[in-house]
């Protein structure tokens, strides 16, 4: 099914009956579910996360696991060996095993499904229904209450509130990423009417809305109530996942609920993941049986012609059964297929499971990644997929919390042509000292400015425009206060006017209360009341907002303030200082500040009046309001005086641009996927290195073209070229140099619905679809902006479904949560924003510095172990297996096996498994500080270099090799030999000890060959293998456990009277030399004419031509790259609000003076600032 970026809803009726439960289970709302079970199309408000219950743990989990070829292959080996006819081995060699693999995958199985529920549990809280109830307690149709702070648990139809006319302020950050608040607004009717909650019980509304979809920017009802229709849309609504702020409480209607609700059809679906190396060991594993069945039909052949020439002419070899040559081939057949099993040892998949969890317990453990602020340590929330973070290509990430910390801070300004917030040259010691605001009995103590001059300057008085500037910042704003016993509480649309507000305020112009028309500042120890005739507010086009006033003067002045290529084409030709404001905005810009140009101009009384007569008329209009409003803002807001410009920094996290650059350089592509405004989005991508100005960045327009171009050129091209093209398509930037894409949400709809054609139109989408796909590959960044959750994910799906690329995904909020499941890896940050995104992510940690060393390090180490732990676990069952092959053209391919049967049932469990297991786990090429300085050196796990099927043929005819030697060495020893005591140690028994002996020795000391990182227990565990072997083996050939065990035990005395034999240890030492040497030169041949990346580390060559040069600055002075840096609100602000008076309360009749009267919380704080 083709990813579509297009997120448009599907209109139906849905109906809603509030307070009447019974209504949503009439027949008309039923819908099939299997056969003939129905049930009410409206969901509960239950959310499953959990995989199993009591009754179907058992059978689920087998289920799964018996899908896995090798578990299904080794119970039909266990049934096999059953039937005595064909069985050569005891079937306890099989039970043991594979009841052991399943009950160990199935406790892990139990524990991670329990503990996503227990993180579940912790989250889903009370809520008040008339009587308090769980959340899963709810039900579409139930008039709920909420309480300040509390989530909303279901998509709500807000009634009324504790706020004067319903409005309600909501925090949205588990929706868009935005810890910025919001209002909404319930009807008039409704707030009128239902306050009480006899009248709510009372409330018998019929809501008919659109049908439930994952639109989070739109919503369309009516409710029908007393005979009469009121529209609703989604300012009335309040969204799961959001949370109340601000509002003491507030009631509302359940419209959606559970998995219908706009956050939950956001999430997508679970999606079982697996990792490269998984899917490629499956195939193996297939490959390994297509082997196994070859080489068991050979031998079964070979079988059935030996027994026509040689073994029914025996008459030593007669059985007493009367059967066939052909009919003892087919049973030899299934006896090979038993004997050589052990070339698939199920003890691999128990291996890799320990491999993984130690590997997961290390990240947990990596002190590195903890952050002792939030007292957060990263977690590995998986177990299955540690090696798959040595393979990422992309990676794709949230902008809001993610790379920034949503914090902003006033760092700088010019006025009048000079720039304050850099110390003066000469003063070196003021740039460590921030400027004191104590003289301030109203300052924030958390500001800091580093200029001392401009607060000289602000209380001298001399400079007008000074003044002036910050007078701007403390009127022109839509910031709502809300009084409180403690002080006020300022309530911002955008941390932006937040973070202005506070600088005026500690710069003396403090903003202390608004009513219908009046806004009222302290201008430093005087308090003065502006009225407050026109508030004309910010949108997406104008990009600038004005505030009209009347000073007690009586004076009209229009204050303004936006980006500065709207503000510019307005200016006066008598405004001063353009150029010089124009040069600081250049380097604001340069430094990735967000920039804002600040200006004013007087206006007469008669000007205003006929203005306020134009404005009046197109405010009532009821076609295109907003358009006539925007022409009528035009005529005022021109011949504007310039004051100067703020520079506000939004805060990144520490440690991301050097996080990008290592992971660039590591050749792994980031694209930024955010639901922030386009020019935002740029800003923080130059921030944080992500773009530079040598870049050549392509927007929609340039995108477009060379799509259309791309497609012409393919239907110009003839048939007979279109494979070659494919082969090598030609680059969509041909020219050299770095590229990058910005494109937003609104385009990539445009791009998902296209050119709509009756007959090849889904064929040119697939081709748009992988053009595109394939320019933004070509890129050396990409930034999609104003993007649903929807569309993030499926922006992740092409890349994953063109690419077949490996992809990662981060983010930290709700938002991010489709993204983070359809992705093959999963990163949550424990942010600013909640816990869903850590809920469904694979890892967590909590800061974005913290991916390059899981992707460097440890994903880089998991990847190499994982690899050389297969590479080894193959060759030495290979080796282990084969010797039966090679044995049985010397006893009649009878199905005879080379060992002891308790040899071949404990060698991967006791003898072998140790030492590799070790290197799975500890084993490292360079250390954690060279795999940070090389990123390159993560490259051949993209490339998928270290295991493949070239490396699995390389096992493989190891594997031959070694079971070669040391079958036919030992062979030629016991061929015509004499013991010292006058006795021939020729016989099967001792042939299988000295054939034991030496493949033990020899596979033990092949992974200490293998083995890059030497600790005391790789050397114990090496070492202590061969001696449980020695010490196994003289236990169950001694006389004692024969005599116990007489039918089990059959090898009497064999180890101690072939091991008493000088020349057979020397036979066990030459076969080990033999099999060990060419494998000591071919290594020591690549590591001296072809070594890896990893072997030069050692060479200082090497490491002079990679050290890092310093790398020249993204932005150099007096360059002319000014960017729009305008930084408003992301929606309308409340001006609209503030103009009807709806929200204001009385005006205080006092007014508190010390400094506990104002109070300003920070985000992270209940009341978010």
């Amino acid at each position: 099914e083709e990813a579509s970026l297009s997120a448009e809803p599907r209109y139906r009726h849905w109906k809603v009956k509030a307070n009447d439960r019974a209504y949503h289970h009439l027949p008309e709302f039923q819908r099939k579910v299997f056969l003939c079970i129905k049930k009410s199309k409206y969901s509960g408000n239950a959310i499953k996360t959990y995989k199993y219950n009591v009754l179907t743990f058992l059978p689920l989990n087998l289920f799964e696991q018996f899908k896995r070829a090798a578990n299904l292959y080794f119970l039909g080996l266990l049934i096999l060996q059953v039937i005595p006819q064909i069985s050569t081995l005891p079937w306890y060699t099989t039970l043991v095993p594979l009841v052991l693999v399943l009950s160990i995958t199935a406790m892990k199985d139990l524990v991670d499904d329990l503990v996503s529920v227990c993180v579940c549990v912790c989250v889903c809280v009370c809520v008040c229904v008339g009587a308090k109830s769980k959340w899963r307690h709810i039900q579409v149709g139930d008039v709920v209450r909420l309480k300040k702070n509390d989530f909303i648990p279901a998509d709500i139809l807000l009634l009324s509130s504790s706020n004067p006319n319903s409005l309600c302020y909501v925090e949205t950050a588990e929706l868009d990423g935005e810890t910025n608040l919001k209002f909404k607004m319930g009807l008039r009717v409704t707030d009128e009417r239902l306050q009480e909650e006899s009248q709510l019980a009372r409330f018998d509304a019929l809501i008919e809305c659109e049908e439930p979809n994952n639109r989070l920017d739109k919503f369309t009802g009516t409710m029908l109530w007393r005979r009469e229709r009121y529209p609703l849309d989604l300012d009335n609504m309040l969204l799961r996942g959001c949370k109340i702020r601000n509002t003491d409480f507030c009631h509302g209607l359940v419209i959606f609920a559970g998995a219908d609700t706009k956050i939950m059809r956001n999430g997508g679906k679970t999606r079982f993941k697996r990792t490269k190396i998984d899917e490629l060991m499956n195939y193996m594993v297939y490959t390994i049986f297509v082997l196994l069945i070859l080489v068991a039909a050979g031998l079964a052949i070979g079988h059935t012609f030996w027994y026509e020439e040689i073994g029914s002419k025996a008459w030593y070899l007669y059985d007493g059964k009367d059967e066939d040559a052909s009919y003892r081939g087919f049973l030899s057949f299934w006896g090979y297929i038993i004997v050589l099993n052990t070339m698939v040892p199920i003890s691999l998949y128990v291996s890799v499971e320990v491999i993984r969890l130690g590997q997961s317990k290390f990240i947990n453990w990596d002190l590195q990644m903890y952050f002792p602020e939030k007292d957060t340590p990263a977690k590995a929330r998986t177990t299955t997929l540690n090696e798959q973070l040595g393979q990422i290509e992309y990676i794709f990430s949230d902008k809001t919390g993610t790379l920034t910390q949503n914090i902003m801070a006033f760092k700088k300004c010019t006025i009048s042509g000079q720039t304050y917030g850099t110390s003066p040259s000469g003063y070196t010691e003021i740039i460590t000292s921030p400027v004191d605001f104590s003289w301030n009995r109203y300052a924030d103590r958390k500001f800091q400015f580093m200029d001392h001059s401009l607060v000289a300057l602000i209380r001298s008085r001399k400079d007008k425009d000074a003044l002036e500037f910050f007078k701007l910042l403390s009127l022109c704003h839509t910031v709502m206060v809300e009084q409180k016993e403690d002080g006020c509480l300022h309530t911002a649309a955008s941390p932006d006017e937040g973070a202005l507000v506070t600088a005026a305020r500690n710069f003396g112009y403090v903003f202390l209360s608004r009513t219908q028309d009046t806004i009222t500042i302290r201008e430093m120890d005087q308090e003065t009341t502006y009225e407050m005739l026109a508030l004309l507010d910010f949108n997406s086009d104008r990009k600038r907002m004005s505030i009209i006033l009347r000073a007690p003067d009586g004076r009209i002045r229009l204050y303004c303030k936006g980006a500065d290529t709207v503000i510019y084409e307005r200016l006066s030709p008598n405004s001063r200082h353009k150029q010089s404001t124009q040069d600081a905005l250049d380097r604001f810009a340069n430094e990735t500040l967000r920039t804002l140009c600040l200006c004013y101009r007087d206006v007469s009384r008669d000007e205003y009046d006929a203005w306020a007569r134009k404005h009046k008329d197109a405010s009532v209009t009821m076609t295109d309001r907003e358009a006539a409003l925007d022409r009528v803002y035009e005529q005022i807001e021109n011949n504007l005086m310039l004051l100067g410009a703020t520079a506000i920094e939004d805060k990144l996290q520490d440690g991301v641009p050097e996080t990008i650059a290592k992971l660039a350089k590591a050749d792994i592509k980031i694209w930024v996927l955010t639901g922030d405004k386009k020019e935002t989005a740029e800003n923080i991508g130059f921030s944080c290195e992500l773009l530079t100005d040598d870049m050549q960045i392509h927007y929609g327009e340039d995108i477009n073209e060379k799509l259309t171009v791309r497609q012409a050129n393919r239907r110009n091209e003839p048939l007979s070229s279109g494979r070659n093209r494919k082969k090598a398509p030609e680059p969509f930037f041909p020219q050299p140099g770095k590229n990058a894409l910005i494109i937003t949400g609104g385009w990539l709809v445009s791009f998902a619905q296209g050119p709509r054609r009756p007959r090849c139109g889904e064929m040119l989408q697939v081709g748009r679809r992988i053009d595109f796909v394939d320019m933004a590959c070509e890129c050396e960044a990409v930034i999609c902006c104003r993007v649903t959750p929807k569309q993030k994910a499926n922006v992740v799906s092409l890349v994953k479904k063109y690419k077949k690329a490996v992809t990662l995904s981060i983010g930290d909020g709700a938002n991010d949560v489709n993204m983070i499941k359809t992705a093959d890896i999963g990163v949550g940050i424990s942010g600013q924003e909640g816990m869903q995104a850590v809920m469904s992510s694979d890892y967590a940690f909590a800061q974005f510095r913290y991916l390059q060393r899981l992707l460097l390090v440890h994903g880089r180490w998991s990847y190499i172990r994982m690899c050389k732990f297969l590479r080894y676990f193959f060759y030495k069952n290979f080796a282990f297996t084969l010797v039966h092959f090679w044995y049985s053209f010397f006893s009649g391919y009878s199905s005879q096996v080379a060992y002891e049967d308790w040899f071949i049932t404990i060698y991967n469990v006791l003898y072998s498994s140790l030492p590799v297991l070790l290197v799975g786990l500890l084993d490292q090429d360079v250390n954690d500080k060279l795999s940070l300085k090389f990123p390159k050196l993560y490259l051949p796990g993209q490339q998928g270099l270290l295991f493949n099927y070239k490396n699995f043929f390389i096992s493989l005819f190891h594997g031959i090799f070694t079971s070669l030697i040391i079958f036919f060495i030992p062979y030629g020893a016991f061929l015509q030999t004499m013991g010292q005591d006058g006795e021939a140690p020729s016989d099967y028994q001792s042939f299988a000890v000295v054939t034991a002996s030496s493949l033990v020795i020899t596979v033990n000391l092949q992974i200490s060959l293998d083995t890059s990182y030497w600790t005391f227990v790789n050397c114990f565990a090496v070492l202590g293998s061969i001696a449980i072997y020695f010490g196994i083996m003289f236990d169950i050939h001694s006389a004692g456990i024969h005599v116990i065990f007489p039918s089990i035990f059959t090898f009497t005395g064999a180890a101690s009277n072939a091991l008493r034999q000088p020349y057979l240890w020397l036979t066990i030492i030459l076969t080990v030399g033999i099999s060990l040497l060419p494998v000591i030169c071919i290594q020591f041949l690549h590591k001296t004419i072809w070594p890896s990346v990893g072997d030069k580390r050692h060479r200082k060559k090497y490491e002079m031509e990679e050290e890092e040069k310093k790398k020249p600055p993204a932005f150099q002075r007096g360059q002319r790259s000014r960017r729009s840096a305008y930084a408003f609100s992301h929606s309308r602000g409340y001006a609209d609000l503030i103009s009807s008076g709806r929200s204001i309360r009385r005006r205080p009749a006092a007014r508190g003076g010390p400094q506990d009267s104002i109070r300003e919380v920070p985000h992270r704080e209940a009341e978010n600032i």
